[in-house]
């Protein structure tokens, strides 16, 4: 049932949908060379300007394909989770004109607000339309313009529709702020990293640091576990991100035989160095066990195993020993002693928790920056849902009130 005073038509009662001009068209009669927005351009909640290509049309067809100021770009296809979201042009160029795998939804102003449509066919109300009547393919799902057209607009009274549509922009307005300083303190944190891991930036006056081979910071581990069919296992994720249980569907075999892990270690994957594959073991997998593929190592005295994981984890490092890798190009191992061997410059113990401090520090933030914007997508996301179906009413000022 709808709240009072709201309606639900078919899309093509309360907007245009146009179709876009195709590629590939020869003998074109005086034809003009126009900016034109592609799949890559549409995102969701926004235009993507980076890249803008041309393309040929004739003259007297500008009109029937340009884009106009409010018009809600929509694309064809593409990922499940992104069917039905788009953007509303705001006329950054002028001419420009659309590829024909983009819809351009023009609304009618007096029926609906170009902001409320574009926010509702994203919602998960419209996701749960255009996912029911799409044509699909693995990971992949695409609506044509009939199914577009018969889409079921949700209306509440126009001034409603310009209150949620302000409400959401404000959102999206914070959220925008969130993410802008999410990659600000993205690139500090990196910046910091290089320029405190390579030397450039010393803490204090400690003294010049001095090449080491790995095998006086680490020493492997070889502990006997069990077999691979009991084994509570292990595994390494890529790029520095972390190590983790291994959720195995099947059981192991028996004579395989595993190595038990101790938290606070050092582990890699044999398999995946030259993709960053290192982490300390967290307290919470202590006794999990791994093959030789994933050796683990225990930290020496003089070693803090926080600088040691950070200036290992940098890819000028593991991408920079490519020479440690045998094998095949799909199978290419790096073997502990090989390891062992590469020596790197080591300042004094303070200074090296001194430095994993700071990295830390501005890591945490990162850290930090994500979960709250995460927090604020969640939250507008609900939002979304009670505002754009009426479950929650927005208040509308008196002289609002009476003209809607």
């Amino acid at each position: 049932m709808l709240p009072e005073g709201w309606s639900r038509q078919p899309l093509h009662e309360v907007a245009e949908v146009r179709t876009g001009v195709a590629k590939g068209k020869t003998g074109l009669l005086d034809p003009v060379e126009l900016p034109y927005l592609r799949v890559a351009n549409v995102q969701d909640g926004f235009i993507d300007l980076s890249e803008v290509k041309s393309i040929a049309v004739e003259r007297h067809q500008i009109d029937r394909y340009s884009l106009k100021q409010g018009d809600i770009l929509m694309t064809e296809g593409g990922d499940f989770d992104k069917l039905g979201r788009g953007a509303v042009w705001d006329g950054t160029l002028d001419p420009c004109l659309h590829q024909n795998h983009v819809f351009a939804v023009r609304a009618k102003q007096d029926s609906v607000n170009p902001l409320f449509l574009s926010a509702l066919s994203g919602s998960e109300y419209g996701r749960t339309y255009f996912l029911s009547c799409a044509k699909r393919s693995t990971n992949l799902a695409s609506i044509n313009s009939s199914q577009l057209k018969a889409f079921p607009v949700l209306l509440p009274p126009i001034a409603e529709q310009k209150r949620i549509a302000h409400i959401l922009s404000t959102w999206d307005q914070a959220i925008a702020t969130a993410e802008q300083q999410l990659a600000s303190s993205r690139r500090y944190a990196e910046v910091l990293r290089s320029a405190l891991l390579s030397g450039q930036r010393r803490f204090g006056d400690y003294a010049p640091w001095q090449p080491k081979p790995l095998s006086e910071m680490i020493r492997e581990s070889r502990v006997a576990g069990s077999g691979g069919d009991v084994a509570k296992k292990i595994t390494v994720k890529l790029y520095g991100r972390g190590v983790v249980g291994k959720s195995d569907k099947r059981a192991g075999s028996e004579s395989t035989r595993y190595y038990r892990r101790s938290a606070g270690q050092f582990i890699y994957s044999k398999l995946d160095f030259l993709n960053g594959a290192f982490g300390r073991i967290p307290a919470a997998l202590d006794g999990y066990e791994s093959t030789l593929d994933l050796p683990a190592f225990d930290f020496l005295q003089g070693i803090d195993p926080r600088w040691f994981l950070h200036y290992v984890s940098r890819e000028t490092f593991y991408t920079g020993h490519l020479g440690l890798a045998n094998g095949g190009r799909k199978a290419r191992r790096v073997n502990p002693n090989d390891l062992l061997r590469v020596s790197i410059p080591t300042p004094g113990l303070e200074e090296q928790a001194r430095i994993a401090d700071a990295i830390d520090t501005a890591l945490n933030l990162v850290t930090t920056q994500e979960r709250l914007l995460s927090l604020m997508r969640e939250e507008k996301s609900a939002l979304m849902s009670q505002l754009l179906t009426g479950k929650r009413r927005v208040r509308l000022p008196d002289d609002e009130v009476a003209s809607a």
